[in-house]
């Protein structure tokens, strides 16, 4: 029976199969990787990766999908909304050999959860090999964004303190069925080796402020906040918060945190 996708798990299925190899070509899975699939669908990238891989753990939240997956005996099924599965306890049921705990993380994120996603995946992120997604083009633009430009963003700053992210293959609407109503495109994300020493709350709450409005210099919004916590550095205020470099960021979050 062929499956209707469904719009509110955000459902587009991949079907262009020069697509789905170029995909799992960057991905280069090899035997034995502790992989996990998010939203394997119906099984696009799914088969050519457990092919190469000899066992997969997907994570599927439609139910009648997660049954259809269950069939295939080298296939893990978690059937579960992404965001409450523990990833840092996956990683410890899927020790590799030499004991070192580390998930590949790949999928085709529902786009309108995918920054939660990713956000989630940060908290667990001490387990995370890589990570390749596909994902809504302009998101990642926004991801891998440099300082001055529009696409600078929250997300930007996030996420760049603690991944090398780079764009690695653009995907159009007419590879997936039904055909979404933006490009796609497919994010690498590794982390980094020696991630500076931040407190994560006072980098979090920091950008956010910094964003906040993002039109007006950061006097406005970030000035406030550094008074509250009695900062007495130096960090010109008088820059907008796309205008700000993430290492300066970073510097700033170490100078306050608790």
């Amino acid at each position: 029976m062929k499956h209707i996708a469904r719009k509110r798990f955000g459902q587009h299925f991949l079907t262009d199969a020069a697509v789905i190899d170029a995909i799992v070509a960057a991905i280069a899975p090899l035997p034995g990787d502790a992989m996990v699939e998010i939203g394997p669908g119906l099984a696009a990238m799914t088969q050519p990766l457990v092919e190469r891989l000899g066992h997969l753990t997907v994570i599927e939240l439609d139910r009648d999908l997660a049954a259809r997956l269950r069939s295939h005996e080298q296939l893990e099924v978690i059937e579960s909304d992404v965001l409450k599965v523990d990833f840092t306890a996956l990683a410890s049921t899927r020790l590799s050999p030499d004991g070192a705990a580390k998930l590949r993380v790949v999928g085709n994120l529902p786009y309108n959860i995918s920054t939660p996603i990713l956000f989630h995946l940060l908290d667990h992120v001490a387990v995370v090999r890589d990570q390749h997604f596909m994902l809504q083009k302009e998101v990642i633009d926004r991801m891998v964004a440099q300082p001055g430009g529009g696409d600078y963003s929250r997300l930007s700053v996030m996420l760049q303190w603690r991944y090398a992210m780079e764009n690695v293959l653009f995907v159009p609407p007419e590879s997936f069925d039904p055909p979404p109503r933006v490009d796609s495109a497919i994010v690498r994300m590794m982390p980094l080796a020696q991630p500076p020493a931040i407190d994560f709350k006072t980098y979090s709450d920091m950008v956010q402020t910094a964003f906040s409005q993002r039109r007006k210099i950061l006097r406005n919004t970030l000035g406030k906040w550094l008074d509250a916590r009695d900062f007495s550095g130096e960090f010109d205020l008088q820059r907008r918060a796309e205008e700000v470099p993430v290492a300066e960021y970073v510097a700033l979050a170490q100078s306050v945190q608790p």
